[in-house]
């Protein structure tokens, strides 16, 4: 299983979401086809860029709770001052990647921050 954990600044548009994403998969030689989800924070949970990224994906836009969130912040490869300020988190992608992916979830790097998106890519069952 993968999920990507995003978020973006306020009204990015889906097209950038996904170049992102793109760039996310291609350093580590995947594509979309293996993504189960995209996972985001409950503050970002109503980001039109967001939702409209995993409709055109065909796959759910998961909010993990902040119990999770905050559980999953541990594993995080990255610590951000303007995320831990925005949600009391070190990466909210890392974070969101990690607690939808699951127990034994694992990030494939650190977070991604491009064009006003950050992209966590974690797996499970995978080697």
């Amino acid at each position: 299983m993968m999920v990507a954990g995003l978020g973006c600044t306020k009204d990015t548009r889906a097209m950038v979401v996904l170049a992102v994403l793109d760039t996310a998969l291609e350093a580590h030689g995947l594509t979309r086809d293996g993504l189960a989800l995209l996972s985001t924070v409950p503050g970002k949970s109503d980001e039109p860029g967001l939702i409209e990224a995993a409709e055109i994906l065909g796959i759910p836009l998961a909010v993990p709770s902040d119990a999770q969130l905050k559980a999953a912040d541990a594993g995080g490869l990255t610590r951000s001052d303007a995320s831990l300020a925005a949600t009391g988190l070190g990466s909210a992608s890392e974070a969101a990647a990690l607690a939808s992916c699951g127990a034994d979830a694992r990030l494939l790097g650190p977070r991604l921050v491009q064009d006003g998106v950050t992209c966590a890519l974690a797996v499970r069952g995978v080697d």
